[in-house]
């Protein structure tokens, strides 16, 4: 599988064109990130986002979180962060107070997104490391996927930002499609390296309802 992989559910850019406008700017809160197990699917984002919102709402005697807002801007490039430096409202600066933070996840480094079906206004990502390792059972061990979590002001926001990430994906699997079409046509090497790259390009975008991703899950598996 290469490309941009959605399922479709609910509203659709085909009834509001302005899913597929690029970019779009989404005021969220960041509810944190957690390790994944897995690239794709629900069941690897699952754990995660129950974890961080039991951490959001305060656990084993701690207050509840103060999460940040952040402003998540969605492009073909990828998606940015911005904020306001959090340690400074801890020390009570209020020149840092003003300093803001970036932090930029390029889109080749996106493998999956989906609007939570238990939380319906989170959005979480899958986010590659593809150097960062872990220390565990006294080695080194890879473990590059992280998860974040995103509270949307509304469960519409956190469909419409699902939907504008797929359409960034589909964006920029066109992009590198043509990009190394032109570039099989000046070298005369059709079928190279360019088309590896492409195929290295996975990504997932669960785009059902949250009411139709809980039916799905609670479907028996069959042996097709």
């Amino acid at each position: 599988m290469s490309g941009h992989k959605a399922r479709e559910g609910g509203k659709t850019p085909a009834a509001d064109p302005t899913l597929n406008q690029l970019p779009q700017t989404f005021v969220v809160k960041y509810l944190g990130k957690r390790d994944a197990r897995g690239l794709w699917g629900i069941k690897h984002t699952r754990r995660p986002v129950d974890s961080m919102v039991a951490a959001a709402k305060g656990s084993k005697g701690q207050p509840p979180l103060v999460l940040p807002l952040v402003k998540l801007t969605v492009s073909t490039d990828g998606v940015k962060l911005t904020g306001t430096n959090p340690s400074a409202a801890v020390s009570g600066d209020k020149k840092k107070r003003q300093t803001e933070v970036t932090v930029f996840h390029p889109i080749e480094t996106i493998s999956y997104g989906v609007q939570d079906l238990v939380y319906t206004r989170v959005f979480s990502m899958i986010i590659v490391r593809e150097s960062e390792q872990i220390i565990g059972a006294g080695q080194n061990m890879q473990h590059p996927f992280q998860c974040h979590g995103f509270v949307c002001d509304s469960r519409n926001s956190a469909r419409r930002l699902t939907y504008v990430l797929a359409a960034a994906f589909q964006e920029f699997s066109k992009l590198l499609k043509e990009e190394d079409e032109d570039k099989d046509k000046n070298s005369g090497c059709p079928g190279g390296q360019t088309k590896k790259r492409i195929s290295f390009k996975k990504f997932a975008i669960d785009l059902r309802t949250p009411e139709q991703i809980e039916q799905d899950l609670k479907q028996p598996e069959s042996e097709a």
